[in-house]
């Protein structure tokens, strides 16, 4: 090895630890794709930096921050941030040398709304089980459409973005939504606290026993919330969208009965 090689080498493993000592093991794995992402860097700073920057700016501006870079992130650039993932939502990615990649769309199809495991491109939904923002992020196919939930403890300080858009503001909303037919956003919300059945959810459960469901339209960026009358039971309620109309079931068994509370109109996507 030549005396430029040797050299090189060296300046690469001090890099390699100064990085890990300031930024932990997992975001030096990711070096090679922060060098090259547009958001990847500043939302890296911003997580790591948080003690600091909340005294700077403060609370509510710091969450605001955080959201923003977000939705503006891919899932590489969440990957790097070291939280949990599609594969273990216990521990940051540990095979960034693959997820690190560029995706590779199948010959005539576009790369999947579910991507698991070591996979270029890295994971399609991530899950922060340690720190106090609980923050959950799923993209949808070709990562056209994420959401960013930030459940902060209780559904009352719980905050949600789709396509960097407030949704639900003022809603009490619960750990965690899904995305239906890659355009829907849906998550369960507060319900009618006057209603006859309306106590205690079950145990774990986030929400009063009664909820209502929220559906956000990301193409349309339009958002409904639709609340159960006293005669309905939705406990746990669900969105399907067949043929141009969207169903809202009671729980997963009157779905899968084929009984639906509510029928709505689906408008065609947006233009563009």
């Amino acid at each position: 090895m030549d005396a430029a090689a040797v050299a090189a080498a060296a300046a690469e493993r001090a890099a390699q630890q100064r990085v890990t000592e300031r930024w932990g093991r997992s975001a030096a794995g990711w070096r090679h794709w922060l060098a090259r992402s547009p958001v990847g860097v500043d939302l890296l700073h911003w997580w790591f930096d948080e003690a600091d920057l909340t005294a700077l700016v403060g609370e509510e501006r710091y969450v605001e921050r955080l959201a923003e870079l977000l939705s503006k992130a891919s899932p590489r650039d969440v990957a790097a941030m070291g939280v949990g993932c599609n594969r273990r939502v216990d521990r940051a990615c540990r095979f960034p040398e693959v997820c690190g990649l560029d995706p590779v769309p199948p010959p005539g199809g576009e790369i999947s709304s579910y991507r698991h495991g070591e996979v270029p491109g890295a994971c399609s939904g991530f899950i922060d089980c340690w720190s106090r923002h609980e923050i959950e992020v799923d993209f949808t196919a070709a990562d056209r459409h994420r959401s960013v939930l930030l459940f902060r403890g209780a559904p009352s300080q719980a905050r949600l973005w789709v396509d960097g858009v407030p949704v639900g503001e003022g809603l009490q909303l619960d750990k965690g939504g899904l995305w239906e037919e890659e355009r829907f956003f849906v998550i369960r919300v507060e319900g009618p606290q006057d209603h006859p059945r309306q106590g205690l959810g079950h145990m774990g459960a986030q929400l009063h026993a009664i909820v209502s469901l929220l559906v956000h339209d990301a193409d349309r960026s339009t958002t409904q919330v639709f609340i159960p009358d006293h005669t309905e039971d939705w406990t746990e309620p669900v969105l399907r969208v067949r043929n141009g109309t969207g169903y809202v079931y009671a729980t997963p068994e009157a779905c899968a009965a084929g009984t639906p509370d509510r029928e709505f109109p689906v408008e065609p996507p947006a233009a563009g």
